[in-house]
C-alpha cells in the first residue's frame, strides 16, 4: 500500500479525491483547518496553510505528523487541493486578504513540494496542483483568487523544468463544479443555474468524482510521460467566445 497527502480534504473536491483513493488503495492522509467533514481519509493531520507557508516550525512539526502517518506505505503523491478564495473588488480588496490568499494558494503548495521532495522521489511520485480555469479567465471580483491560481499554474510549469525527472509535476483546473458550496450559492436561484450550466458546451458543470478520475490518472504511472502540464476540466468553457447576441 502506498499513501497519498491530500490538502483541503474536507471541502467537495477533496472529498471526493479522498474517497477515490481510498478505493484506488491508497492509505489517504487528509489535512485542513477542521476535521468536520473529513471522514474520507484514513488519518486526518490539522494544518492551517496560512501559518504553514510562512512559519519553518509549524512547517517541520507538520512534517512528523505526516511521516508518522505514512509509517511503511511510501508517499507516491501529494495534491495540492486547498485554496482560499475571497471575493472583492480592487478597491475593498485589502493587503491581509492578498497575502493570505497567495500564502494558502501558492505558498503553501510550494513549501510542501520543498518539504517531501526526498519522499516522492524515492517512490517515484508526484505533485498534482489544483488550479482553476480563473488562471486563464476570470470575472469581477476574483483578482485575488485569479492571480494565486495563474501563480500555481505557472509554479507547476517551473518545478517541473526545475525537478526535472526527480519527480514529476501537474496541474489539474477545473470549471465549475457541484461541490456543496458552488450548489448551495444557487439555492432558490434555478434559472442563474441553468445559465452557468448552459455555458458550457457540454451543457453541465462537472462533478467532483470526475476531478477526482482525473487526478488519479494524472498521478497514477499511466501519466508517467505528463509533466508541467495543466489539464483542463472545464467543459469547454475555456473555448467559448461569449459575444452580445
Amino acid at each position: 500500500m502506498q499513501s497519498v497527502l491530500i490538502t483541503g480534504i474536507a471541502g467537495g473536491i477533496g472529498s471526493a479525491l479522498g474517497r477515490a483513493y481510498k478505493a484506488a488503495g491508497f492509505q489517504v492522509i487528509g489535512t485542513g483547518r477542521r476535521q468536520t467533514g473529513a471522514e474520507s481519509c484514513d488519518v486526518f493531520i490539522p494544518a492551517d496553510l496560512d501559518r504553514l507557508a510562512v512559519d519553518d516550525a509549524v512547517l517541520a512539526t507538520f512534517r512528523e505528523a505526516v511521516m508518522a502517518a505514512v509509517g511503511d506505505k511510501p508517499l507516491k503523491a501529494l495534491i495540492n487541493n486547498a485554496a482560499t478564495q475571497i471575493l472583492a473588488d480592487t478597491t475593498r480588496l485589502t493587503a491581509a486578504d492578498w497575502q493570505m490568499t497567495l500564502n494558502v494558494n501558492v505558498t503553501a503548495p510550494f513549501r510542501l513540494v520543498q518539504t517531501f521532495l526526498g519522499e516522492l522521489e524515492q517512490s517515484r511520485g508526484s505533485v498534482l496542483n489544483i488550479g482553476s480555469v480563473h488562471a486563464q479567465s476570470t470575472k469581477p471580483e476574483f483578482a485575488a483568487y485569479a492571480t494565486s491560481k495563474a501563480a500555481l499554474h505557472g509554479l507547476t510549469r517551473a518545478l517541473a523544468v526545475d525537478l526535472g525527472g526527480r519527480i514529476r509535476v501537474n496541474c489539474l483546473a477545473p470549471a465549475a463544479i457541484s461541490t456543496p458550496m458552488l450548489m448551495a450559492g444557487f439555492k432558490g436561484r434555478e434559472d442563474a443555474f441553468k445559465n452557468l450550466e448552459a455555458c458550457h458546451p457540454v451543457g453541465r458543470i462537472g462533478t467532483p468524482e470526475e476531478c477526482a478520475d482525473a487526478a488519479l490518472f494524472l498521478t497514477s504511472d499511466q501519466a508517467g510521460f505528463a509533466t508541467g502540464t495543466v489539464f483542463y476540466l472545464d467543459g469547454g468553457v475555456l473555448s467559448r467566445l461569449h459575444d452580445p447576441v
